[in-house]
């Protein structure tokens, strides 16, 4: 004797519980995405990605295509935050020519890179994913331009180093999950 709805019931029970042990839950997106991407590219640190990623709410139930733009967006907004800090520097504080030179080179760089992201968001948005690339990449020559400028005196250091860092993995990661989507 079968009672009417019972099957499809059990049917969406055994399904509900087959997802949820496959692992196939949009949080573990992340997790996979991040291992991917740090597997094939040995300028994204698991760690690192994973902690950026999570820090945006929304990617906890995201696409890999919705990660790609919270990749690229944390990507424009870590740019902006670095502008931002580098204008802070040169009004408040006391720099040799050298060094203040340097700063406004790097203040320029990151004005572009913010244009630079906003252009990869919005190919990426239409789908051009070889156009956000190479946005993409442009922005990440960023930081690196930065410190090289420090180094033409090797008796500098540069105070950007560890957020230029941030910068790079930033756009290494958006690199590897632009190539993800298009694959």
């Amino acid at each position: 004797m079968t009672v009417k709805g019972y099957f499809p019931f059990s049917l969406l029970f055994s399904l509900s519980l087959l997802l949820f042990f496959s692992g196939a839950t949009p949080v573990n997106l992340v997790y996979e995405t991040c291992k991917k991407s740090s597997q094939e590219d040995p300028n994204v640190s698991y760690s690192f990605c994973v902690a950026s990623l999570l820090a945006v709410p929304k990617s906890k139930h995201a696409s890999l295509r919705g990660l790609g733009f919270i990749s690229m967006n944390l990507t424009k907004s870590n740019a902006t935050n670095i502008h931002l800090y580098i204008k802070k520097l040169l009004k408040h504080k006391k720099f040799d020519p050298f060094e203040k030179n340097c700063l406004s080179d790097c203040l320029d760089l990151y004005s572009d890179a913010i244009d630079l992201m906003d252009d990869a968001i919005n190919s990426f948005k239409s789908k051009h994913y070889f156009d956000a690339n190479i946005q993409v990449s442009a922005a990440l020559d960023v930081p690196s331009t930065c410190e090289d400028g420090f180094k033409e005196k090797k008796i500098r250091v540069s105070p950007l180093t560890k957020i230029n860092g941030n910068m790079f993995q930033l756009s290494a990661l958006d690199l590897s999950i632009i190539e993800m989507v298009r694959r």
